[in-house]
């Protein structure tokens, strides 16, 4: 029951931000969206501000989702470069870029603000196993660690995304990915 309520305010949380944005957006619309009380709220979330930690769930969720549907009869960099757009294509669609850049600015500057860089979360997991699987399969080198090499992969990807909403995302972040990041991710191959 009580992960049920922590799922609904975040998923009433980010519809809400998609529609009204993210500073009209009040707790009061979230709790009155959402159906519950104003101490249900504040005992999962401090301020309206940690629901932007909530992302790297939403996006870990998609994640999993993909996974499942993964292509078969795919090698290891198409895979990433699939995951990659997909993410991206999922990205733009459902999440204001103005949100993204000040998730992106807070993991920065604020100590305890860094849910999309922990280490423990489904998106590393998940693409450490296609590095590996790339590895194993002599498609990506063997010149790094698999660790590096899913840290590289996730700055590339990071950098798409700064690049997006730094221009106001007046262009289109999967297309942008499609084009560019297997380019970006050439030093991967074997």
């Amino acid at each position: 029951m009580a992960s049920t309520i922590r799922e609904r305010i975040i998923s009433t949380s980010w519809k809400l931000f998609r529609e009204k944005g993210f500073g009209e957006t009040t707790i009061n619309d979230i709790i009155n969206k959402a159906k519950i009380s104003k101490g249900s709220f504040y005992y999962y979330f401090r301020s309206k501000d940690d629901l932007l930690g909530t992302l790297s769930e939403i996006l870990d969720r998609e994640y999993e989702k993909l996974e499942k549907e993964e292509p078969a009869g795919m090698g290891s960099f198409d895979k990433l470069l699939w995951l990659n757009y997909e993410v991206h294509a999922y990205m733009e669609k459902n999440i204001d870029y103005r949100l993204l850049a000040y998730l992106y600015s807070a993991q920065i500057v604020k100590e305890d603000f860094s849910s999309l860089l922990d280490r423990n979360r489904y998106y590393y997991r998940y693409v450490e196993r296609l590095m590996e699987e790339g590895q194993k399969s002599g498609e990506l080198t063997d010149r790094m660690p698999v660790s590096d090499m899913v840290k590289f992969f996730s700055m590339q990807e990071r950098a798409l995304v700064t690049e997006w909403c730094m221009n106001n995302g007046s262009f289109s972040l999967s297309e942008y990915s499609r084009d560019l990041f297997p380019i970006m991710l050439q030093g991967l191959r074997k």
